[in-house]
């Protein structure tokens, strides 16, 4: 009982162990911002800007070290409810702000628009204000490192190469929400190597059919980290390869799907594969709006049906899988009923649990069968309760009439910011349409532009975007429970010193 006690007294807990928890990821953010730095092996003559990473990325290093020595061979405590919200919430912000860095102290961006391009980067949206075809293959590399790593979470990786021990808690916080194991480390290992495997396989179909190496890998990247970075302005339509746009289409497709998913794909479980209701509903999807996209090309601007349905296929996937690749010039000249069907598609994104951001298939495939489910109830006779379930990867779910208003609360809220900032936009004079598509891209995290939010915007344009982009890749309510906690952990400080 004595042992149990002194445990108990010195066991970290409260403040002191979510510094702890910021300090290992603290290290990891070093580590990333340094990453890049291998790609002077291959160009060395851009080796003078080497400084710009050696200082934030170290300096990240040290400093998440002496917070994790508070916890480091110390027992450690639970966190109390919404301290994992605050973690990673915390973390993210410090993960955008460091890795603006060397974009800051290269001299060539603001500081608003070097946390935009990083915060574009970690949510993996792609809207950029960098000059890609005057831009270092070391910032480019940077961008795409973060693209990485910001794809998979900041907390995944952090699991994959620590321990359990470490953030149980913050796995879910970031986003994920299923296990591929029961062990949560060897999950995120799995993730990660499937992520690696995948990339690494993308990279070698690119090359196969003509594009070189560091494109290749830029773009692997970018399609399956459903981020869109490139390293041509015109994007993807650059090569005006059909072959290589079918790589990209697989890649942002394996992107979108939830990480438990691609196991069973792996694993040859092709029927559980199938009946998961997000991969039923993205391609019914697809196949719905495709046809559509592609008639309005046609009838609008006069185009060649084969390239038309061409276009509008690797459209629809790349705005419904939030990518944000093109291989169109310029959205600004679609008519205006393609506008809206991209609108749409940005909004609902990709998959839950996946790199995709949006309000998430999953929500809304639930909300139609809500709705269906209300219908069919409202003309069934007698009092006869049934229980709805749900086709998920591994096992039919119930749902519950709580989860259903639950997600419906949270549409209504995403849809409250995103006329929010689209009317932010529209106050800098810029049309209706061409704001709501903007913003739906930045809140969706998908990266299609309008030409809004560009190097040359106003500040206020691109913190609107800034800030649509982290609330849509940390989802709202995350947020939300992070800033009512340290509200809360404020004034409790506050009242204890009024009291002392």
């Amino acid at each position: 009982m004595k042992e149990r006690l002194l445990l108990k007294q010195h066991e970290v807990t409260g403040f002191g162990l979510m510094l702890g928890y910021i300090g290992v990821l603290l290290m990891l953010i070093g580590g990333i911002v340094l990453l890049p730095l291998l790609t002077l092996l291959w160009y060395p003559e851009e080796a003078y800007e080497a400084k710009y990473f050696i200082l934030p990325g170290i300096g990240s290093i040290l400093l998440g070290y002496l917070l994790f020595y508070n916890i480091r061979g110390r027992e450690t405590g639970r966190l109390q409810r919404n301290q994992d919200a605050v973690i990673v919430v915390t973390c993210w912000i410090l993960a955008i702000m460091i890795c603006a860095l060397p974009f800051l102290l290269s001299g060539n961006y603001t500081f608003t628009q070097a946390v935009f391009e990083t915060t574009s980067a970690w949510s993996t949206t792609g809207l950029s204000v960098v000059d890609v075809e005057h831009t270092s293959h070391l910032f480019l590399m940077h961008r795409s490192t973060i693209l990485f790593f910001g794809g998979i979470g900041l907390v995944l990786v952090m699991l994959s190469v620590l321990s359990d021990t470490y953030g149980m808690r913050l796995y879910a916080a970031e986003g994920h929400n299923d296990r591929l194991l029961p062990n949560l480390l060897k999950s995120a290992r799995i993730i990660l190597t499937m992520y690696l495997c995948y990339i690494l396989s993308g990279v070698a179909l690119y090359c196969l059919f003509g594009m070189p190496l560091f494109d290749a890998l830029i773009h692997s990247i970018g399609a399956l980290s459903t981020g869109g970075f490139s390293s041509h302005a015109q994007s993807i339509g650059y090569y005006d390869n059909i072959w290589i746009e079918m790589i990209t289409i697989v890649l942002m497709l394996l992107g979108n799907i939830n990480f438990l998913a691609h196991l069973f794909l792996i694993r040859g479980k092709l029927r559980n594969f199938f009946q998961y209701c997000e991969i039923r509903f993205s391609f019914l999807v697809i196949a719905l709006a495709v046809p559509v996209f592609g008639f309005l090309l046609c009838a609008g601007m006069g185009t060649a049906l084969p390239h038309a349905l061409r276009t509008a296929l690797f459209q629809v996937v790349s705005a419904l899988t939030t990518t944000g690749f093109q291989t169109v010039d310029t959205f600004v000249t679609l008519p205006s009923a393609a506008l809206l069907l991209l609108i749409v598609l940005q909004l609902i994104g990709g998959g839950i649990g996946s790199t995709a951001g949006g309000i998430k298939q999953y929500r809304i495939y639930a909300l139609c069968k809500g709705i269906w489910w209300n219908i069919e109830s409202q003309l069934r006779c007698g009092n006869v309760i049934r229980s709805h379930k749900i086709n998920r990867v591994d096992k039919k779910e119930a749902i519950s009439p709580t989860e259903l208003s639950q997600m419906g609360l949270y549409v209504v809220l995403y849809f409250c910011l995103f006329l929010l900032g689209s009317f932010i936009l529209c106050c800098y004079g810029h049309p209706l349409a061409y704001s709501m598509f903007e913003f739906s891209s930045a809140l969706g995290t998908v990266g299609l532009s309008a030409g809004i939010m560009t190097c040359d915007a106003p500040s206020l344009v691109l913190w609107t975007g800034t800030i649509g982009m982290f609330i849509g890749r940390l989802e709202i309510y995350v947020v939300l429970l992070a800033a009512a906690r340290l509200g809360k952990d404020i004034c409790s400080y506050v009242r204890r010193r009024k009291t002392a």
